[in-house]
């Protein structure tokens, strides 16, 4: 089965978008390859930040552990940050919710990235599985 190596994620700002996911999700700056500054999301995975402009409403979801969860659902509150449990609920502040993913049910937490990209993390019971990086889909504004 195949499985997802890197994303090139295109961005309107490229400084806020490495601070956005270096220290709100948590994500390991590798440095410079070509035009892309290259993140680490998973021992297998990489973002590939493209700063070649974007009008964002692509959605991305990441499977992270139940403590970094908790940990990014801290950062993103203590940031102000609008989300919500469901990917029509970003502002109400509320969350999180359970929807089904890849792997099946486990909560969720929706929110956008600087880029207005529809980022969502949810957290699956047991060890992480890692060879997978993200779900993307792209969300029809």
């Amino acid at each position: 089965m195949a499985t997802l190596d890197h994303i090139i994620l295109k961005v309107n700002d490229l400084a806020a978008s490495i601070a956005f996911y270096t220290q709100v999700l948590g994500f390991t700056l590798q440095g410079q390859d070509g035009p892309f500054t290259v993140l680490r999301a998973g021992p297998e995975c990489q973002l590939q930040l493209a700063p070649w402009g974007t009008p964002g409403f692509e959605h991305y979801a990441f499977a992270v552990s139940s403590e970094e969860f908790e940990q990014i659902f801290v950062r993103i509150k203590a940031a102000g940050m609008a989300h919500g449990p469901t990917f029509d609920s970003v502002g109400t502040n509320t969350g999180p919710g359970e929807e089904s993913g890849a792997r099946g049910p486990a909560p969720t937490l929706y929110f956008n990235d600087p880029n207005q990209h529809l980022l969502e993390i949810r957290a699956y019971p047991g060890p992480p599985a890692v060879a997978w990086c993200a779900e993307t889909t792209h969300v029809n504004s």
